[in-house]
């Protein structure tokens, strides 16, 4: 593995660990703070929910960012351009400002990067190779920046939806970035796609969490400082049409919207409910199946972004064409005809429904035995048979162990030690170990990693099946991993990807989803699961001092 691929990695890990652990504690702060989201006519909460996810979106793609990105002039103004946006962000969700007071935050962000880290579009679509002139690119960059950050605001009306469209355009994004070469692209957009993934772990439906203007607006700033940055510096022979494809439909989305409150003379800037997700809401699609929807048409645009980088601007803007307008007339028909989605339900029985709750309590028991057991000699196992530990690795796990032992000493009196934090980076640290100096048993029978993880994966399934008594829905989260898995698999058979680091996120992915059930599910801070991670951290400080 490169250092590149090792620094994207911890990167990641990073990102999405200060993500997870920030949230919890910014929910507690919400209503000191005034930033709680109140149900209203054009909302589909029907219970106040904390507005602070943004912060460990936010939080959890700077640190790291500060750590590994290259200082330039443009990433300067990136970073000022961001805390900017978090500050306007954070004071409206706390006091509901005006629109003309968001703007001030918005283009301030994006005039920092177009005029200070001059970023700006040279190339447009049609254009061919003649560039634009300066002040006009400039002019445009600005307000298309601008736009991108509205259009991501105002897709974030269902839980996960926001965060999802986003990490599939991030993820579009950082392969095209990868396959030029750039760094800077390459890092800026696994960040963010870390911090959205801690997220989204609190915004499933239904969400504990929204992210709030401090984390759309980031997100949509983000994506449109990198699609300028993508086609305009790290790669100028693609497509110049292709950042509607890479976007996806929050473009259209928010095009459509502003095109019906004019057209009914409504504020343009007035929130309504007359986007994408409101209208399936609308002819009864469930909630989880309406961001589903939505979810599967950004993969279909974002993948042919992937496939097709280098075709005619007129190809791209067809295809993105129809694929909107595709949808657009489903919507228009279904709401003329009166189609929906779901017309009948059959209730089950009563005794049925008992009998499937006892038998969940049941597996749901085995469920929690087997991942504990798993992952305890996941740890264990990775720290005492790795065939070697590098001293900085040792030194990192000496100050985790203490920080660990003083956490499940005093609890929440030493709130600031983040629990998720340090086990996610210790079964972090530990899968890397063992992908990188595997213990001798799986050099002899490496099936043994593919069986055990298999087992880890039958644990969490059965978790998410019967840790409710609601009947098993598959979340848009599961949904986004599973795309997510599939297309890390694909680039890796074809070649595009390092395979060891594919394999080394696949069982990260199926690792954390094991560990937050662990940590979900504990009755006190001394059990089984926390005394293994404590013993493993202890195991691998001698080891790497000896």
């Amino acid at each position: 593995m490169t250092n590149a691929s090792e620094s994207l990695l911890l990167l990641v890990v990073v990102a999405m660990s200060t993500s997870m652990a920030l949230i919890p504690l910014m929910i507690r702060m919400a209503p000191a703070l005034g930033m709680m989201d109140k149900p209203d006519p054009r909302k589909v909460h029907s219970a106040p929910v904390p507005r602070v996810g943004g912060v460990g979106i936010v939080v959890g793609a700077l640190i790291p960012l500060m750590i590994w990105l290259p200082w330039t002039e443009l990433t300067v103004a990136y970073f000022l351009g961001a805390l900017v946006l978090l500050v306007f962000g954070l004071w409206d969700d706390a006091r509901e400002l005006g629109h003309y007071v968001k703007f001030a935050g918005q283009f301030t962000a994006a005039l920092l990067v177009v005029y200070y880290g001059d970023l700006y579009v040279s190339l447009l679509p049609f254009g061919g190779m003649e560039p634009v002139g300066e002040t006009g690119g400039k002019l445009f960059t600005v307000f298309a920046i601008v736009g991108m950050i509205n259009a991501i605001n105002h897709s974030d009306g269902l839980d996960g939806l926001a965060g999802g469209e986003s990490v599939m355009s991030l993820a579009a994004i950082s392969y095209l970035a990868y396959q030029a070469g750039d760094v800077t692209g390459l890092f800026i957009a696994f960040a963010a796609i870390g911090g959205v993934f801690g997220f989204l772990r609190f915004n499933s439906h239904p969400a504990r969490v929204f992210m709030g203007d401090g984390g759309s607006q980031f997100l949509g700033f983000t994506l449109g400082f990198l699609a300028v940055y993508l086609t305009q510096v790290a790669n100028p022979a693609l497509s110049p049409a292709l950042p509607a494809l890479l976007l996806g439909l929050p473009i259209v989305d928010i095009l459509a919207v502003f095109a019906q409150r004019a057209y009914h003379g409504m504020n343009l800037f007035r929130a309504s409910k007359n986007h994408i997700h409101h209208r399936l809401l609308m002819l009864g699609f469930h909630h989880h199946e309406s961001v589903i929807v939505i979810y599967s048409v950004q993969a279909l645009l974002v993948i042919t972004a992937i496939l097709l980088p280098y075709e005619s601007d007129a190809l791209l803007l067809s295809f993105y064409t129809v694929v909107c307008a595709a949808l657009f007339m489903f919507l228009i028909w279904a709401e003329r005809s009166g189609w929906r989605a779901h017309s009948q339900h059959r209730p089950r029985s009563t005794g049925a429904i008992r009998e499937r709750i006892k038998f969940g309590r049941n597996v749901t028991r085995l469920e929690r035995y087997l991942i504990r057991g798993l992952l305890a000699l996941f740890l264990l196992g990775g720290a005492l048979f790795s065939t070697q530990i590098p001293r900085d690795v040792s030194v990192a796990a000496a100050v985790l162990f203490l920080l660990l032992f003083l956490r499940l000493l005093a609890g929440y009196r030493f709130w600031f030690l983040f629990l998720r934090l340090i086990v996610f980076i210790a079964v972090a640290s530990i899968a890397y170990l063992v992908e990188l100096y595997p213990p001798p048993l799986l050099h002899v029978h490496a099936e043994l990693e593919y069986v055990y993880y298999l087992l880890l994966a039958v644990g969490i399934v059965l978790g998410i099946r019967y840790s409710s008594e609601r009947n098993f829905e598959v979340t848009p989260l599961d949904y986004l991993v599973v795309l997510i898995v599939i297309a890390l698999a694909l680039l890796s058979e074809g070649g595009y990807a390092n395979p060891l680091l594919v394999r080394l996120v696949v069982q990260l992915i199926i690792l954390f989803y094991a560990a937050e059930v662990a940590i979900k599910h504990m009755r006190s801070r001394w059990n089984v699961f926390t005394s293994s991670v404590l013993g493993a951290l202890a195991i691998l400080s001698v080891r790497g001092m000896l």
